[in-house]
């Protein structure tokens, strides 16, 4: 990974969440965050470790697991560039219920509690974004729990290549190809299935003509009909 020193106060002013602050409050919070590099594979947080903040991935994915007695995991997201997490778990002042470990080398930042609470406290404009802000978190966790429960293995699976492919109808056209992000096993635990299950559904897809996969490269042949699948 690059040693090149980030520019926090433009990285936080960038941030959804801080876009609209003046220059003296990114000063206030810039003074309040940390840089974390880790490789691929260290852990950032393990469950119970305190909340002293929530962090914003510059590079990278980080991996938000449930571990479990049995050595498995259950991935509940992952996360890359330009995305944060650990907010609600430093607003309730409570350990971490996850892990946290690094899918690729990351570049993050840190933001402290401290700072956060102090713009908080004096800014109400700020206060209404962050609750935006957990509330379209929530938003997605709750359609993830619905998705689980009500599709298809199929379904799922075709949810999440669509997830991945261009949003524009020149798309359409004809085949395209995308790269899974991650490795197919924390895609199946992802998407709540066994990685069994998901290469079977692979599997199923690519004989139907819908699909090519190669390792990480999958080519979908026909957007339209991917799309009618779903339904």
């Amino acid at each position: 990974m690059t040693d090149i020193k980030p520019d926090i106060p433009q990285i936080l002013s960038r941030m959804p969440l801080f876009q609209q602050l003046p220059p003296e409050q990114i000063a206030e919070l810039a003074a309040g965050t940390r840089e974390r590099r880790l490789e691929r594979g260290q852990l950032l947080f393990q469950k119970g470790d305190p909340a002293q903040g929530f962090f914003y991935v510059v590079m990278g994915q980080i991996k938000l697991a449930f571990p479990s007695p049995s050595g498995n995991e259950k991935v509940v997201e992952v996360l890359g560039p330009r995305q944060s997490f650990g907010e609600a778990v430093m607003f309730m002042d409570r350990p971490f219920p996850l892990t946290a470990e690094a899918v690729s080398d990351c570049l993050l930042l840190h933001v402290a509690a401290e700072s956060v609470f102090g713009l908080l406290a004096r800014d109400a404009l700020f206060a209404r974004r962050m609750l935006g802000g957990l509330a379209q978190r929530l938003h997605g966790l709750v359609q993830d729990v619905e998705a689980y429960s009500l599709r298809s293995s199929t379904q799922r699976v075709i949810g999440y290549l669509l997830q991945l492919c261009p949003a524009s109808d020149e798309a359409d056209a004809g085949a395209i190809q995308i790269e899974l992000p991650i490795s197919k096993q924390l895609i199946a635990s992802r998407l709540n299935l066994t990685p069994e299950t998901l290469s079977r559904v692979f599997n199923e897809l690519a004989q139907g003509g819908l699909i090519t996969v190669h390792g990480k490269r999958v080519t979908v042949h026909d957007l339209t009909r991917l799309r009618e699948a779903d339904l």
